[in-house]
């Protein structure tokens, strides 16, 4: 992902990606602010839909710590348009069909499913500071008591000046 030992505690590289709304996602556009970038397998499938409703429900709080959220997975913009206005998020969802910020952040996994193994997108969410330094990551994520996990994270490092 980025030149030293973990990835934790280092800059990530500016990348600029499709986002729902009128303008592409541009790393550099949010310095200053605290990004919340979670990363999806699909649109429209439970966990995802779960995951982004938990998300949604908790929004007001994230921004009220200067913390902005976005969501991202390999669908299209028509598909995350078509998402995001059925679950009435708030926030703008970043589409990788090329899988080239998914590969940035080291998120493609094989996976078994159905007795198959497919490369899919491994369930994670990573803390983005303002200076652009990446300074928590989750992986392997489950749903359950996830975003409940990201914004305590938010509140706290908020609270001592991270």
């Amino acid at each position: 992902m980025v030149d030293c030992p973990s990835a934790v505690n280092c800059v990530v590289p500016n990348f600029s990606a499709a986002m729902t709304g009128v303008a592409p996602f541009q790393l550099s556009d949010y310095l200053g602010k605290t990004l919340v970038i979670y990363f999806y397998p699909k649109d429209n499938t439970p966990g995802c839909t779960t995951e982004s409703i938990a998300f949604r429900e908790l929004h007001e709080k994230f921004l009220a710590k200067n913390a902005l959220i976005f969501g991202l997975s390999r669908d299209s913009i028509r598909s995350h348009e078509g998402f995001k206005a059925k679950l009435d998020l708030p926030f703008q969802l970043i589409s990788d069909p090329d899988e080239a910020v998914c590969t940035l952040f080291n998120v493609m996994k094989l996976k078994n499913m159905y007795g198959k193994q497919l490369r899919g997108i491994e369930r994670s969410t990573f803390i983005i500071d303002g200076n652009g330094t990446l300074v928590k990551e989750w992986r392997g994520v489950k749903v359950v008591g996830h975003v409940d996990e990201v914004l305590e994270f938010i509140k706290t490092s908020s609270q001592n000046g991270t």
